[in-house]
Order: structure tokens, then C-alpha cells, then sequence
């Protein structure tokens, strides 16, 4: 089984996949995670290295060519990024997160210490970058969420909640 999952910044991808992986035993990938480290490695946060990767396209390209490698090579797993959906061909189901920009900068302030107006500042600024390089690099609207089976809101759902709405939709494909 391969599973990807997409969404903005704060709207509880990485919590998602982490519960999926753990319930499931599934190896898990996340582009958000590399990204993070990488920009962290080069003394940078992740404004600036968005810049970077939007005047370098081999910092995207790097990214996303290895989790496709990984995930379309790979049985049982979860595949956690922003165009993870997109990027691994043979996926067995492809999940969107949404939330409002207001309850994902919340999330991110907490998470990282941010004042809330900075959160929604960087959050914006960050959505931004990723739909510039998106559309640039692979000619991708990241706002269309037409290649997805389940469209989720973590505004309105937990990560447990969550968690048991993909459980039915497994059982679902394993009839």
C-alpha cells in the first residue's frame, strides 16, 4: 500500500502520516522534514531557503526526484509532502489536508514559538513561494485537488479522527 499526503503548511500532514505509519508499521517519508533540515544545515529558515529553491529549481527537483524514487519503489508506506499526490505515479490513495490559513498559522506559531501575525506572515509568504515554484518547475495549480481521493479537514477533525476516516477508506480498498 502507498499513501500520500498533501496539504499547506500547518494543516497536520506531518501528523497524519505519523499516525498512519505507527497504526500501520509503514515506512514514512517526508519532503516537509527534508526541506526543514536542509534549510536548517545551510543556517537559513524557511523564507529564505524557499528563495533559494526559487532561484535554485535543483533544491525542489532534488527533493521531489527522491521521494518519487522512494515511494513508487516501495510497498507500505506513506509519502508525506506537498506534491507527494502528484509526484509518486503509482499511489494506492492520495489524501489532502486543509485548514484555514487562521487555524494553521495558530498551529505553526505554537509548534514554533512564532508570534501569531509572524506565522500568518511566514505561512502566506511560504504558500506563495511553493505555488511560484510549482507552477514553474513542473506546471502544477497546487490549488487543484482534483488528483486526490479524499479531501480531509483537520479543522474540523483530529489527528485520531482523521486517522479512523483513512482506516475505513483502507479497509474500503482491501475489499
Amino acid at each position: 500500500m502507498r499513501i500520500t499526503i498533501s496539504g499547506p503548511p500547518g494543516s497536520g500532514t506531518t501528523s497524519l502520516a505519523r499516525y498512519l505509519a505507527e497504526k500501520h508499521n509503514y515506512q514514512l517519508i517526508s519532503a516537509g522534514e527534508v526541506f526543514r533540515s536542509l534549510a536548517a544545515e545551510r543556517g537559513m529558515d524557511l523564507g529564505a531557503f524557499g528563495k533559494l529553491a526559487e532561484q535554485d529549481p535543483a533544491v525542489d527537483k532534488m527533493i521531489d526526484a527522491r521521494q518519487k524514487e522512494i515511494g513508487e519503489a516501495s510497498d507500505d508506506i506513506v509519502i508525506e509532502g506537498r506534491l507527494a499526490g502528484r509526484m509518486v505515479d503509482n499511489a494506492d490513495l492520495r489524501i489532502w489536508v486543509a485548514a484555514s490559513i487562521a487555524c494553521r498559522a495558530e498551529r505553526i506559531a505554537d509548534r514554533d514559538g512564532l508570534p501569531p501575525a509572524e506565522a500568518i506572515a511566514l505561512t502566506e509568504e511560504r504558500e506563495h513561494s511553493e505555488a511560484l515554484r510549482y507552477e514553474k518547475y513542473y506546471g502544477i495549480d497546487i490549488n487543484d485537488l482534483s488528483v486526490y481521493d479524499i479531501v480531509l479537514s483537520s479543522e474540523k477533525w483530529g489527528r485520531e479522527e482523521l486517522g479512523a476516516i483513512v482506516d475505513l477508506a483502507l479497509s474500503l480498498i482491501n475489499l
